[in-house]
């Protein structure tokens, strides 16, 4: 039997522990919790504080793009060596601003403490994703991730109403869980350091090897993720608008939609995370993606109530799966997380105009033509997605095989 045999798969990468777990997909989810949270974010600032509708929602989207770019400026610092400093500043500017705008009952606190939540929440967002890079079994880990992040957001929509849609529920329960992360920060796994060798010369062959294909890889993913987002969060958008007008779906239709949405997304999640590599990460993506354009253009055109809300939950099933395994591939291009910390913050980027783009087209061309763009958008994505997908399959076994050679060097010998 082959020394091979006996390497460690993804050596370099760290197994997923209970502790990491807490912490990772803890973080992870703190951070984005703010994008899933805007919808009662926005009906809590029309209360109390009186804001105007659009007063909250540009208060909102102001919150969500510092998010996304604190999220791509320290990206390369929790890459290297501060993740555990940008995890722990991000949560406390988190606790701290969103902590203020649920108790402090002034406008001008209220806009400090939402956009300081904000810069905080991306910092939470960088160092949480660079760590997703050093867990083994990328498919995997970002599955767990995707249906952690669904389930918790599911408690707390859920918890939220219960307490009263007001400041301190909307802002103070999401102030208290960053708290409650800060403590979890020393649990994050930190990138993979230079093993030594049986020659004694260290060798960074645990991490994954950068080459200018991967840099042009990942400099890729993250454009396409971007224009992913705009494309599938445009959608999103109009969703509500779209089903009302064209299918005659009533409010309780929609929040039928919403309720089996977020049970689509869970189940999608929880198989990704069950198979593992099993499934394989370029054909579940490809197969996500093009099932996914042909629902888009569906959705532009359905007018019966109850295909509708077929067409509207089957997209939303897909769309988690596909995005999980885009963060795979993020995470499986380099182990310290070069390309899996920015990746969250591009989304943002990218969802952030989807308000804009979806409304514009749909008022301007109608849902059908709406649904074709959208639909074209995948189409288009899927092929670079598919390439640099394979590529990080490549990359993940080639760091693999050189972190095997170093830690058995006899077994380069057949």
């Amino acid at each position: 039997m082959s020394q091979n045999a006996a390497a460690p798969e993804n050596a370099g990468r760290v197994p997923l522990t209970t502790t990491r777990a807490v912490s990772v997909f803890g973080i992870s989810v703190v951070g984005f919790m703010t994008a899933n949270l805007v919808p009662v974010m926005i009906v809590a600032l029309t209360g109390e504080p009186g804001f105007s509708v659009t007063g909250a929602g540009a208060l909102m989207t102001a919150s969500l793009l510092v998010c996304a770019v604190t999220c791509l400026l320290t990206s390369r610092w929790s890459a290297r060596s501060g993740r555990y400093i940008v995890a722990r500043a991000g949560l406390g500017l988190t606790a701290m601003g969103f902590g203020v705008a649920a108790f402090v009952p002034s406008v001008p606190m209220v806009v400090a403490g939402v956009v300081l939540g904000g810069v905080g929440a991306g910092g939470a967002v960088s160092a949480g994703g660079a760590a997703l890079g050093a867990l083994r079994n990328p498919d995997r880990a970002s599955g767990i991730n995707g249906f952690t992040n669904r389930a918790i957001v599911s408690v707390v929509l859920f918890v939220i109403p219960v307490l009263g849609a007001g400041m301190g529920s909307a802002f103070g329960l999401l102030a208290g869980l960053a708290l409650a992360a800060l403590f979890t920060t020393g649990w994050l796994p930190d990138r993979p350091a230079p093993e030594v060798g049986a020659t004694g010369e260290s060798s960074a062959v645990s991490a994954t090897p950068t080459s200018r294909t991967t840099t042009v890889a990942g400099f890729g993913l993250l454009v396409c993720f971007a224009l992913w987002a705009l494309s599938e969060d445009s959608l999103w958008a109009v969703a509500a608008t779209m089903g009302a007008e064209q299918a005659r779906l009533d409010e309780t239709g929609m929040g039928l939609v919403l309720s089996l949405s977020t049970l689509g997304g869970l189940i999608a999640s929880a198989l990704v995370g069950l198979a593992g590599p099993r499934l394989g990460r370029t054909a579940p993506l490809v197969v996500a993606l093009v099932a996914g354009g042909a629902l888009k253009l569906l959705a532009g055109s359905v007018t019966d109530p109850g295909w509708y809300m077929v067409v509207v939950i089957a997209w939303n099933t897909l769309y988690m799966l596909s995005f999980i395994y885009i963060i795979a591939v993020a995470a499986a291009l380099d182990a310290s997380g070069k390309w899996s910390a920015p990746v969250l913050g591009v989304y943002l980027i990218g969802s952030s105009f989807a308000p804009v783009f979806g409304t514009s087209i749909s008022a301007a061309a109608g849902y059908t033509t709406l649904g074709a763009v959208l639909a074209g958008m995948t189409f288009v994505l899927l092929i670079p997605f598919a390439l640099i997908s394979r590529h990080s399959v490549r990359t993940e076994a080639t760091a693999a095989r050189r972190a095997a050679e170093t830690e058995f060097p006899q077994a380069a010998i057949v």
